[in-house]
């Protein structure tokens, strides 16, 4: 099965760059799609980008649009997203998701699309 496994979180000053990795580790043929969301303490679990492995789709949230990007690299079956100028806004818990099946491009910024989840990465950005 495909277990996202995500490094690179930190703590940064704002303005700072972060960039988070996501290894879909796993013997199964690759997801369909990988996403990136986060979850801020007493907030509820936000989109932040997804990315498809067969096709050429990338999906970024508003709030994020401009300073991040998501990426991936097929030989090594990882998803990259570079935060640039990092707010204090962006601290929060950072999870890769995994969706095995075709979802559509609507559908990405959904969690319950989503099937297989990375632990989470803290990241946490000071004024």
């Amino acid at each position: 099965q495909v277990q996202p496994v995500e490094s690179g979180g930190g703590s940064v000053q704002a303005g700072d760059s972060l960039r988070l990795s996501c290894a879909a580790s796993g013997r199964t043929s690759r997801p369909y799609a990988m996403g990136w969301f986060r979850q801020a303490p007493g907030k509820e679990r936000e989109f932040v980008a997804a990315i498809s492995w067969s096709v050429d789709i990338t999906y970024i949230s508003d709030s994020v649009k401009g300073r991040f990007t998501i990426s991936r690299d097929n030989a090594k079956n990882t998803v990259s997203l570079q935060m640039n100028s990092l707010k204090p806004e962006d601290t929060a818990v950072y999870y890769c998701a995994a969706a095995r099946w075709p979802i559509s491009t609507a559908a990405m910024v959904r969690p319950h699309e989503y099937d297989r989840w990375g632990q989470g990465t803290q990241v946490t950005v000071s004024s």
